[in-house]
């Protein structure tokens, strides 16, 4: 498995360490997951442009479980 490294706000990292019992790693691993899938069901529907990869792909449930943090 690869590491990669990812750069917080303090008031985030501060908001995240309330919620200790989440695996932050875990769910960012999976947020990327559920993206390139995404990703390569509209490569494989259509040529897809940029400007249509760039949209907001939260789910209206991811959209809740952020605007809290």
């Amino acid at each position: 498995m690869t590491n990669i490294t990812l750069s917080i706000d303090n008031d985030v990292y501060k908001k995240m360490r309330r919620y200790s019992e989440i695996k932050w790693s875990n769910f960012v691993r999976k947020i990327i997951e559920k993206r390139i899938e995404e990703l390569e069901k509209i490569k494989s529907d259509f040529f897809a442009d940029e400007s249509l990869l760039a949209e907001n792909w939260l789910s209206k449930e991811d959209n809740e479980a952020w605007k809290n943090l």
